[in-house]
């Protein structure tokens, strides 16, 4: 099965493509889909919504597996975040491809052990379950927490499926 994580953003959206064959997991690709922050809203979202379009034709993922929206102090970012999941479901709907979200906290128990993890802890958790390639390029400006928590909830995917419902997609 493959399994689109995303981590969805308005700056900056991660993703990560896992392909699950449990307990066998191959990170495929990883990485951003980045938006001018000083550009007009409705071309950010454009731009998000033509990347994922193109993730998905790319990649055909049998799934998209996204965080949810964690709604704490900053209820400007909130909005823009919503806005840019809402054109990440539109793409997903046009090419027919299910999503399924994760609350954060989720996400970190079934990974890190730890519904109150620290992205540190996530990340480490991430290279010994996936392998230590799942890392930011050396020297190289990243901001690869957004990847590594797409990765993550790829990953929390799998584990869920495999305890309620696996058999659906072939576990």
């Amino acid at each position: 099965m493959l399994i689109l994580g995303i981590d969805p953003g308005t700056a900056t959206t991660g993703y990560g493509l896992l392909k699950a064959d449990a307990p066998n997991f191959e990170v495929i690709e990883f990485g951003l889909i980045e938006t001018d922050k000083n550009g007009h809203p409705g071309k950010r979202l454009e731009t998000i919504f033509e990347s994922m379009t193109e993730l998905l034709k790319r990649f055909s993922p049998d799934v998209i597996a996204m965080e949810k929206l964690f709604f704490a102090t900053n209820a400007k970012t909130a909005m823009a975040v919503g806005q840019a999941q809402g054109v990440m479901f539109l793409a997903a709907s046009k090419m027919k491809v299910e999503v399924f979200e994760y609350a954060p906290g989720t996400i970190k128990k079934m990974i890190a052990g730890d519904g109150r993890a620290d992205k540190k802890m996530v990340q480490r958790s991430l290279r010994e379950l996936l392998g230590a390639k799942v890392r930011s390029k050396a020297k190289k400006r990243t901001h690869f927490d957004n990847s590594a928590d797409a990765l993550a909830v790829a990953l929390c995917h799998s584990y869920k499926i495999n305890q309620i419902g696996g058999e659906k997609y072939g576990f």
